[in-house]
């Protein structure tokens, strides 16, 4: 016979358990219940799941490919609930273009649309005041403060940063197309777009195409960068205290550095107020911020200057990340493609002149264009629209939302049927939605830069393509990014050719010696170049090419 004491804990046990195992049964089995999911675990919900997929491929590939198997298996639905607890939280998966633009436009609850998911693993990189993640109050102001830097007739003002900053990059790819050898595209071009951020944002050199010595801040940035990679962001510091050490040492050190760049350049606007013809000098978006301050007091407070701070930061990461990812990304495309090829070639022949020589491009790119004029930057229609094919199918990166448990916060499926994702983060896989047939036709995952300018682009709703998000908190950047991928092109597109090697690399007739064409348009090739996850979508061997002198 048990001892009374075991059978009181034991009747006060039980009902504890069971109490916890329908809690548990609830949030496993009932609050998503509406959300097209896979076979659910009651502890390890889809963990098992995500393994099984994971197998299927790289082991390093970027987890939106594991996304896109789980969903076939399901039938393609509009959204999944992959349910990570206790891993992580549950997270709904929206590949419905309309589904996330509901959930990215503004509403009455949501005045600057569903706020972005925690992000303080990026503490380091874009500090606890980035526009990436404040809420709408924070928001609001700095959106205000920078907007005016990142108009496109300011932005126009800055070309000349832009070309300067890529005369080193010319003459290191000239060393590589003179020597021969495979070179990782993608680094230099994310050098050059760290230098060229660094110019246009905080009136500052960065040093950061150097290979003697490159700028310190660019260095500490390039350590902390590496601490993310092998899709290790999102882990709890108790799995990786020392990679937790290490980014807050970085973030440290970039910070202080940051904040000494800010107060001398706060020096020097000050000194220039009044004298219009001095301030015109820098017309970096950090010295346009400061008419934010103008007549509230004589000096930055601490809290100012920190914000100020955590928005350069942001700038900096966001600002060359993409672009460099996207420039990689469409020399690899039109290097397989070689109708697109030639008419980007011959709209650069039409707007700058047929002197393939970077400096022709630089000086009319440089030169004050008059009154009513267009920006030869607007001109480029084909190439704009090369751009965007690019980064449909190789979109950087999507958008993680999440509306506080309670919130009832809801989406209307096609079908009429509301879900509630209140609690779970919402996760716009874009690299999904800019792949839906219904929008984009049995050609969606085909590289046709031409679907942009014929009478199927009427068609294309707005909302199907979000490489840059949408609604109110859109990428404050995304005019920049497009003004500087096509300066950069235009300058270098036809004094090269870039050739794949490795992944991705084409397929070449035996006998010919030629590049194989397939039925897209485009050459074969003897494996797929996939992407990994580095904070953001990158390729897989950062894009190794062989570059040569165009004959041409």
């Amino acid at each position: 016979m048990l001892n009374p004491a075991v059978l009181a804990a034991l009747s006060l046990l039980v009902p504890y358990l069971y109490s916890l195992y329908r809690r548990l049964h609830q949030k496993r089995f009932d609050q998503y219940a509406t959300i097209p999911q896979l076979q659910n675990h009651l502890l390890f919900g889809h963990l098992k799941h995500m393994g099984e997929f994971m197998k299927q491929g790289a082991a390093d590939a970027h987890p939106d490919i594991i996304f896109g198997k789980m969903r076939d298996a399901l039938g393609q639905p509009p959204l999944m609930l992959v349910d990570m607890r206790p891993v992580n939280k549950a997270m709904v998966l929206v590949a419905d273009h309309e589904i996330a633009e509901q959930i990215s436009r503004a509403s009455k609850k949501y005045p600057a649309s569903v706020p972005k998911t925690d992000l303080s693993a990026l503490r380091p990189l874009i500090g606890d005041t980035s526009i990436l993640w404040v809420d709408h109050d924070q928001w609001k102001p700095l959106r205000r403060r920078f907007t005016a830097g990142f108009a496109p007739q300011h932005l126009y003002t800055l070309l000349p940063a832009i070309m300067e900053k890529t005369d080193q990059f010319i003459d290191i790819l000239d060393g590589h197309a003179a020597s021969g050898d495979e070179v990782a595209v993608m680094p230099l071009i994310m050098n050059l777009t760290f230098d060229v951020i660094g110019a246009v944002v905080m009136g500052v050199d960065l040093n950061s195409q150097s290979s003697d010595r490159p700028g310190e801040l660019i260095q500490l940035f390039d350590q902390l960068l590496s601490t993310y990679l092998d899709d290790k962001a999102d882990f709890p510091w108790w799995v990786i205290p020392h990679i937790k050490i290490r980014r807050h040492l970085y973030g440290k050190r970039i910070d202080a550095l940051v904040n000494d760049i800010i107060r001398r350049k706060w020096s020097e606007w000050k000194q220039d107020n009044g004298k219009p013809e001095e301030k015109k000098r820098d017309r970096s978006i950090l010295s346009l911020s400061f008419q934010e301050y103008q007549g509230r007091h004589g000096e930055l407070t601490a809290a100012e200057i920190t914000e100020t701070r955590d928005q350069l930061k942001t700038f900096l990461l966001a600002g060359h990340d993409t672009t460099s990812t996207a420039i990689s990304w469409v020399l690899y495309e039109l290097s397989r493609t070689p109708r697109a090829l030639r008419a980007v070639r011959d709209e650069v022949d039409s707007i700058f002149g047929t002197d393939a020589n970077p400096k022709t491009v630089r000086a009319k790119l440089a030169a004050r264009v008059p009154q009513g004029t267009p920006n030869p930057i607007s001109l480029m229609s084909y190439t704009s629209a090369v751009i965007k094919e690019t980064m449909r199918l190789h979109v950087p990166t999507g958008s993680a939302r999440e509306s506080a448990p309670g919130d009832n916060f809801t989406v209307r499926t096609r079908d009429g049927v509301d879900h509630r994702l209140d609690g779970a983060i919402i996760y716009h896989c874009n690299s999904i939605t800019h792949r839906d047939r219904t929008v984009y036709g049995e050609d969606a995952d085909e590289f046709r830069p031409e679907r942009w300018l014929d009478d199927r682009a009427k068609d294309i709703p707005a909302s199907a393509w979000r490489s840059f998000e949408r609604g109110p908190r859109a990428c404050i950047g995304q005019e920049f990014a497009l003004i500087e991928i096509k300066a950069i092109i235009a300058q270098i597109i036809r004094r090269y050719d870039f050739t794949k090697v490795g992944l991705g690399e084409v397929v070449v007739d035996a006998k010919s010696g030629a590049a194989v064409m397939g039925d897209d348009g485009q050459y074969k090739t003897k494996s797929e170049l996939y992407v990994t996850r580095q904070i953001t979508s990158k390729p897989v061997d950062a894009m190794r090419m062989k570059i040569k002198f165009t004959s041409a």
